[in-house]
């Protein structure tokens, strides 16, 4: 209990406080909490008219600092004047807008802020909504504002904060350019408000904020409101990652963990309890760990659900749900099913029943029924936000998820489950880095519910509890820019700024400012080494004469002497490859060094292939493989022939005993009385050598006592000399390296006709400074040239699908294409994409991909009025039919460009009204189901 002279001198600083920030005094008291110690020093920073990052992890509370910038706005100046009571002036009205990374944290957003705010206060803007657009709050993705800045949007007048939640997403290497986009173009009178997960260059990224924005305030808070608790599940048995707060501290693994996992990689590399299985002699029994209902029924007994169970797997998700349904698991009670299906009920009214048997309705609303679910961007996304609420209100007890709901998405849990520590990028599978980790445990422990969050990972063989426990430790990653120039900026830039200041922008952006910081630990080190050589330059001096002069000459006989050497050791390469081609089936060789030395004859010649010819041979010691011209010093000689049988079998050991006697009776010497000696070629002297050692004879230099101490200086000197050299070029190709990307860019959309050679934006230019798509140049080209002229709305939205769409995984074969007017058009924008690469090519920049053919069947279909099952079952995909997720989300992004083209000034009359009916004719169905959230 505090004394009353202590209450009263906390009520002191309170009044203070209140007096000092009056505007976060009445926020605080609305929000019926008391805010944390970063929380109001961030809100503070706000209200004194500062700039704001915010470093702190998921489930922080970083969000009420946003909200309050919101709760700014909405109050008006501090300084607009008290308005008299028969006053009818409002005080002057600002804005903010709140950004996020993805349409569904929008969503989410809109309707938190929706709930406090009123509708009328609060619109949205996204790619699929636009809902009360002019209100003074606007929750938007990222990319909208963007699009706004260039395009000079009324709806930017009176904007006063913006606050970009997930800012980290800016190292996102598709996206990420956006937030620097808008960081660096937004009007200096915005107020901006940064909220980022915790990266350990938090103050590297307030420095270039405090360059582009003014005065910004760094809060950065690592603690998290509910403690986490890390275990590991060995089999059944479940341990604690750390004995305590100090160890987890220290890095230092639970001992008893250590000590079980060891004994249990050992009885399994014993072989304990080997399985009788086919293969299971070889290297003991293949670990099996718990089954996954297994691991649901423990969280579900120890009370740690509701939990999240990563699998990093689409398939994996749907087949743990199959699995805990096969097993019987029911987590629900019967009011819960009850709920459970009236919510489902209610929000899928609109779809009709044979669309929800495709989507496999029954089974999913079974697994929801008994509190399981899957969540991943293949489903439906209506089905996923039908998840995510049902989540969050407690009814679905244990979802099994790809690492896509740790984006932003608000669904804490008591407890997250980690199947694996490796996930799939889209390139390869690769380890789970420190950030990720963090993000993904970060939704264990709800803030308000839970005393604590727990993380579970499931241990395999492969997983070393230290690196675990080094991931848990690791709070931070650096935030690592993405940014990079596209044509469509470009022009933007170009068209409102000049080109000469777009180029200083460039260089203002956070990819530069991290370049040129690298650069500074660069240039102190090539200062360094300039000292040391002018050091080492004075202990080779020596007063015979110039030793610089002495030791070049020694540096050009090396010199010389290595290209004879390499140019011989080419030679001879060349003759053992010419010799090799030359071979046929029978001939008995000498492999003159090497492992397989000895006699061998030729079992296969393999010529007529590419690359460097590998016969298959057979040694007299019966070892049969193929020799490279590496195991020749000398061309490869026939001394004799034998027959090999038609069908000889270089696998079978008696063939091979039976051969390899006819090799040796042949009687020729297996070293040919040179052991693998290489053909001295002595073709005399070279002139040049013999010139430059009569130079170095006749050297002042050459007679010093000393000249082997001044080598060995001299020699040091060059070595750090040409790492210095290399320096200095990693100096220059950092300095400016946007800019002259920004150069390539530039001269390219000169030499196309989108920028005159003033540097003026032409109409052409202009029409490619609206269009918002990865292939923006592409897309241009193709209204330019016509390639989409005359084709009916189902035809344009599979014509323009290739140049949007991106298959998961590569596919060997191409895809195939609706004939006629799709396929022409097809063939003439894979025609144009090729022009494009090859100028790219020619310029050193990052060539346009390529465009991919595997969604214009189900498009097209879609577009006709066919059915969905149709439709799903035309998709080009390796595993079978096409996701509905990902039909959903491909077929948006089709509307989306179609709407550019609508509103085009580059397209026909006839092709924006066509554009227009292919929108239409696409939005129908499960496109249409989404709803504003």
């Amino acid at each position: 209990m505090s004394s009353p002279a202590e209450r009263y001198a906390a009520a002191r600083r309170k009044a203070a406080q209140a007096a000092q920030f009056p505007a976060l005094d009445e926020f605080a008291l609305e929000l019926g909490f008391d805010l944390d110690d970063f929380q109001r020093e961030a809100c503070q920073s706000l209200e004194r008219g500062s700039g704001v990052l915010v470093c702190a992890p998921t489930g922080a509370g970083k969000t009420v600092v946003g909200e309050f910038a919101v709760h700014l706005a909405l109050r008006g100046r501090p300084d607009d004047p008290a308005p008299a009571a028969d006053a009818t002036t409002p005080p002057a009205r600002r804005k903010c807008f709140y950004t996020t990374p993805i349409k569904a944290l929008s969503n989410q957003k809109y309707h938190d802020l929706v709930a406090r705010y009123g509708a009328e206060q609060v619109g949205l803007l996204t790619g699929d909504n636009a809902i009360n657009g002019d209100a003074p709050v606007v929750v938007m993705t990222t990319e909208v504002l963007r699009n706004m800045l260039y395009a000079g949007s009324s709806t930017l007048q009176g904007l006063a904060y913006v606050v970009m939640d997930e800012v980290h997403y800016l190292a996102d290497r598709f996206r990420g350019g956006v937030w620097e986009e808008v960081i660096i173009h937004l009007p200096a009178s915005v107020t901006l408000v940064s909220l980022s997960a915790t990266v350990s260059n938090a103050e590297e990224f307030a420095d270039w904020l405090v360059t582009v924005r003014g005065e910004t305030a760094v809060v950065v808070s690592e603690h998290r409101p509910v403690p986490l608790w890390q275990h590991m599940l060995v089999g059944k048995r479940m341990f604690d990652l750390f004995h305590d707060a100090d160890a987890a501290r220290k890095h230092d693994v639970h001992p008893e963990l250590l000590r079980y996992t060891r004994d249990t990689v050992r009885r399994l590399e014993l072989g304990e309890g080997r399985s009788a299985g086919p293969g299971a002699g070889r290297r003991g029994p293949r670990w099996r760990g718990p089954m996954r209902p297994d691991i649901v029924d423990r969280l579900d007994r120890e009370g740690l659900l509701p939990a999240i169970l990563f699998i990093f797997s689409r398939a994996g998700c749907a087949a743990a749900v199959q699995q805990c349904l096969a097993a019987g698991l029911r987590l629900t009670s019967a009011e819960e099913r009850a709920e459970i299906r009236r919510v489902v009920e209610s929000r899928v009214t609109a779809i009709p029943g044979e669309d929800l048997s495709v989507l496999g309705y029954w089974e999913w609303l079974d697994g929801l029924e008994r509190g399981l679910a899957a969540h991943h961007a293949g489903m439906l996304p209506v089905f996923k936000e039908i998840v995510e609420e049902l989540f969050v209100r407690g009814l679905v007890k244990a979802v099994f998820a790809t690492e896509t709901l740790a984006l932003g998405i608000n669904m804490p849990a008591r407890c997250v489950v980690l199947e694996r520590l490796v996930k799939y990028n889209g390139e390869a599978h690769v380890d789970l880095t420190p950030g990720e980790y963090t993000q993904l445990t970060g939704r264990a422990g709800r803030r308000g519910i839970d005393v604590e969050g727990h993380a579970v990972v499931v241990w395999s063989p492969e997983t070393d509890p230290r690196h675990v426990a080094g991931l848990a430790s690791t709070r931070t990653y650096p935030l690592r820019s993405s940014f990079r120039p596209s044509y469509n900026m470009a022009v933007n830039l170009v068209g409102t700024v000049g080109a000469e200041p777009a180029r200083a922008l460039l260089e203002s952006s956070f990819a530069q400012f991290q370049a040129d910081r690298s650069v500074v630990g660069l240039a102190r080190q090539v200062q360094r080494n300039t000292e040391t050589i002018e050091a080492y330059g004075a202990e080779a001096a020596c007063h015979h004469g110039d030793f610089d002069e002495y030791f070049a000459l020694r540096v050009a006989i090396a010199e010389r002497e290595k290209a004879i050497a390499r140019q011989g050791q080419t030679q001879r390469k060349a003759a053992a490859v010419a010799s090799l081609e030359r071979l046929r089936v029978g001939d008995v060789i000498r492999v003159p060094s090497g492992r397989r030395a000895g006699l061998a004859v030729v079992l296969d010649p393999a010529t007529g292939g590419f690359g460097e010819p590998r016969p298959l041979v057979l040694t007299q010691d019966r070892w049969a493989g193929r020799v490279s011209p590496g195991d020749f010093t000398t061309p490869a000689e026939v001394l004799a022939r034998i027959r090999v049988p038609k069908h000889f079998n270089h696998r079978s050991p008696g063939a091979r005993r039976d051969l390899a006697a006819e090799v040796s009776g042949t009687g020729l010497d297996r070293h040919g009385g040179r052991r693998g000696g290489r053909s001295r070629q002595v073709s005399g002297e070279d002139h040049r050598i013999t010139q430059l050692r009569t130079e170095l004879r006749n050297h002042p230099c050459h007679a010093c006592p000393e000249r082997e101490e001044h080598a060995r200086w001299a020699e040091r000197r060059r070595r750090l000399e040409r790492d210095t050299e290399e320096l200095r070029e990693r100096v220059s190709g950092r300095t400016g390296s946007l800019a002259r990307t920004f150069d390539r860019i530039v001269a390219l959309l000169t030499e196309r006709g989108y920028l005159a050679h003033d540097g003026a934006v032409t109409d052409a230019g202009r029409m490619l400074g609206r269009i918002w798509t990865e292939a923006d140049l592409l897309v241009a080209e193709c209204l330019r040239r016509g390639v989409w002229n005359g084709l009916s709305p189902a035809e344009l939205a599979a014509a323009v699908s290739v140049v949007v769409f991106e298959a998961r995984r590569d596919v060997d074969e191409r895809a195939s294409l609706p004939r006629g007017p799709v396929a022409d058009a097809v063939d003439e924008t894979l025609k144009l994409w090729g022009e494009i690469e090859a100028d790219e090519a020619a310029r050193g920049l990052t060539a346009t991909r390529e465009p991919d053919l595997g969604f214009a069947w189900p498009v097209y279909r879609w577009a006709r009025g066919e059915a969905l099952a149709k439709v799903l079952g035309s998709g080009h995909e390796i595993d079978g039919e096409m996701p509905a997720g990902d039909f959903v989300r491909w077929a948006r992004q089709v509307v989306d460009l179609l709407g550019q083209i609508a509103d085009s000034g580059g397209a026909t009359t006839e092709l924006r009204s066509t554009a227009r009916q292919a929108i239409a004719a696409v939005n129908r169905g499960v496109l249409a189901y989404h709803t504003s959230g």
